[in-house]
């Protein structure tokens, strides 16, 4: 589903990263600094893309060469509101994007603009969200490619895990935090949910690999590995060294995604074969220790 522009990895003459301060920015920030790649950061505090004058702005900031990484949001999405907020944010990027002609953009998507079925899900899978949220995502995958004009990538993460997560989701950020605080683990039903979790350095890491090869297209960003809840909760217990009891609770609702959502990530080992998912117990264990 995507290929390389660049022959050969070649770092952009500078990185863009709309959204720095959020949680995957941040962790693209890092990256980069790390290869000393020259990088501009924009957080709400330097652009409020809710702004009249925020394309504007951006475009007077943006140079033909830049690579853009585009990670706001106002996520996750639960009203209609917000759906309306979000698609006045993408609205001012894209309209700046297509007066600044950069070099190539990034847009950091998300696994809730497919369907549930079938599985297991690729690139090729049905994009028809059940979700606010993905519904937001599909909107702003289909506004940047008709207006950005510009060599273009959607990467897919699915549910992204980290010691500095900000929206404490459940799963393993929540879960690693109760056991911090020695607080019990309430599972939604018996946690038997199945999903794929990834590392939130891992989403960095093809996010600077996407940049270095000007890769174009979409592609998912999952392990290809499901584990249960119940069972991340067992693991963060085990490493916290404390008595943290796990409970069950009644389930209110129908299960999401019928508690299985498995996917291939053929896809992403042919585009880079040299990257290698970082292993959930070795994910667990660095955010417990904070790298």
């Amino acid at each position: 589903m995507i290929s390389h522009l660049n022959s050969t990895p070649q770092p952009p003459k500078r990185a863009v990263i709309i959204g720095s301060a959020g949680f995957v920015g941040s962790a693209i920030v890092k990256r980069l600094q790390g290869d000393n790649i020259p990088t501009l950061s924009l957080s709400r505090a330097e652009l409020d893309l809710l702004s009249p004058e925020a394309s504007n702005i951006l475009a007077g900031l943006l140079k033909p060469t830049d690579a853009v990484v585009a990670v706001a949001a106002i996520a996750p999405v639960k009203s209609a509101r917000m759906l309306s907020d979000n698609m006045r944010l993408v609205a001012n990027v894209v309209e700046a994007l297509g007066r600044a002609k950069v070099a190539h953009v990034i847009n950091i998507s998300s696994d809730a603009v497919y369907a549930d079925g079938p599985l297991p899900l690729t690139e090729q899978s049905p994009m028809t969200p059940g979700s606010l949220h993905g519904a937001m995502h599909l909107a702003r995958e289909l506004a940047f490619g008709a207006e950005a004009n510009v060599p273009l990538i959607h990467l897919r993460p699915t549910l992204i895990y980290g010691s500095s997560d900000p929206h404490n989701g459940y799963g393993p950020n929540r879960f690693r935090r109760l056991a911090d605080a020695g607080e019990d683990i309430v599972l939604f039903g018996e946690g038997e949910e199945r999903r794929d979790h990834v590392h939130v350095d891992d989403v960095a890491e093809l996010i600077f690999q996407a940049l270095l090869h000007k890769s174009v297209g979409a592609l998912n960003v999952v392990t290809g590995q499901v584990h249960s809840f119940a069972d991340i909760a067992k693991a963060v217990v085990a490493m916290s060294g404390k008595q943290i009891p796990i409970r069950i609770s009644p389930r209110i609702g129908a299960m999401p995604h019928n508690g299985y959502r498995p996917f291939d990530n053929t896809a992403c080992k042919s585009a880079y074969p040299q990257f290698n998912f970082t292993p959930l117990q070795d994910g667990l264990r660095r955010a417990a220790l904070r790298l």
